[in-house]
């Protein structure tokens, strides 16, 4: 038997197997574990983040907010419902933060009375009214700077790993899991060939759906967070993660900041509460009868 007699031996078999054949498709839910062992913890603290970026958007209360609302629902942990920490304020005052000294402001040079000034003779300064010229507000444990981008955030950092700190929160609301970290929220925008689909229809009044490049501008915000697991009990890190997403939108379109915010949030969720819980995925099963 030739080498085609044999191939097409076997496609019959299978048409016929397959006509006499029931399919069924039978959903399932597979289990995945989690990332961190949370089995010591009874609840758990969104302790509050230290935020940037954009001031639409605020940060550390609307990531505080959503990650205790869905703990409450998609987590055996119990969670606290407690003020937002002021984190910035802390690390502000915590040693470790270089200072940020604001420059001295610029001398103002006063007109001299013709034969004074031409001497070389001693001169008084303005009153300190008619002085022009401010110098640059210092960041304080009242009011820290602001942070636009990444590299703000580093004189900061150094808040989650004081341990005795943590430790000391962990001891007041009873030795809980606590989640912090960093979240930034920027405004982007990119220019640049894209790719989209487009109706067209032929002489016949036949509509096809044809690929079109072409150039567009467009803007959107970027969402970074950063999550720390912090174990309530010792002040130490058990876990973190970053993340990155991103999201753009037609030049002409406007697009609440905060709409933006929880569209990104919704990408994330997902990976938050597999850290610290099982997740099923849904699919279907195909079977043969």
């Amino acid at each position: 038997m030739t080498l085609a007699t044999r191939i097409l031996s076997s496609v019959a078999a299978i048409l016929f197997i397959a006509g006499c054949t029931n399919y069924y498709e039978i959903p399932i839910e597979t289990p995945i574990k989690p990332k961190l062992d949370v089995s010591a913890f009874q609840r758990v603290l969104v302790a509050g983040f230290i935020a940037g970026g954009t001031d639409d958007v605020d940060g550390n209360l609307e990531t505080t907010r959503l990650l205790r609302s869905q703990l409450r629902t998609k987590s055996e942990l119990r969670v606290i419902d407690t003020d937002v920490l002021p984190l910035m304020e802390v690390a502000n005052e915590a040693p470790g933060t270089p200072e940020v000294k604001a420059e001295p402001a610029p001398r103002s040079t006063p007109a001299s009375d013709g034969a004074e000034g031409r001497e070389g003779k001693e001169t008084k300064a303005e009153p300190k009214s008619e002085q022009k010229g401010e110098a640059p507000q210092a960041a304080t444990p009242d009011k820290p700077a602001a942070i636009k981008d990444a590299k703000d955030l580093e004189p900061y950092e150094h808040i989650f790993a004081d341990v005795e700190y943590w430790k000391k929160i962990g001891e007041e609301y009873q030795n809980p899991l606590i989640v912090t970290g960093t979240v930034m929220f920027t405004p982007h925008q990119r220019s640049g060939i894209v790719q989209r689909e487009e109706e067209v229809y032929d002489s016949f009044g036949r509509r096809r759906v044809v690929p079109v490049r072409t150039y567009m501008e467009r803007k959107g915000y970027i969402l970074q967070p950063k999550f720390v697991f912090i174990d309530g009990r010792t002040g130490t890190v058990m876990h973190s993660e970053n993340f990155r997403e991103e999201v753009l939108y037609n030049a002409n379109q406007s697009t609440p900041a905060l709409s933006s915010y929880f569209e990104l949030m919704d990408r994330l969720i997902p990976s938050f509460l597999s850290t610290l819980s099982s997740q099923k995925i849904k699919g279907t099963r195909v079977l043969l009868q």
